[in-house]
């Protein structure tokens, strides 16, 4: 696990499990490629409005990755608030460059960014 300021990311690499060598299908088995999920609770970003734009930056970070994210399930997830006083707007152009920043800097190990 990775961690900044405001955001964890969370990692399960996929792997032989003793219930698939008895002929049973795991509950969870993330895919050969990189699966990218986005958990922005309502307590940390209370208007839907910021959710939404925290979570499509997310997306849009994974992406730029070269190379990209190993094969396994990766869970972004927002941990803290981002200070109201600091952006009174709910999806400004200043909350998502802080976003996009913070995010970069939790993604780096695994990747440059472009």
């Amino acid at each position: 696990m990775s961690r900044t300021a405001h955001f964890a990311l969370h990692r399960l690499f996929p792997q032989r499990l003793a219930c698939e060598e008895a002929g049973e299908k795991s509950l969870f088995d993330p895919p050969d490629a990189a699966w990218v999920g986005a958990m922005v609770p309502k307590r940390w970003a209370r208007r839907a409005v910021t959710r939404n734009a925290i979570r499509r930056q997310i997306y849009a970070v994974c992406t730029e990755l070269d190379p990209p994210l190993p094969a396994g399930a990766h869970l972004v997830r927002l941990r803290a608030a981002f200070a109201p006083r600091q952006f009174p707007s709910a999806c400004s152009d200043a909350l998502k460059r802080a976003v996009r920043a913070e995010l970069r800097e939790l993604l780096a190990p695994y990747g440059r960014l472009g």
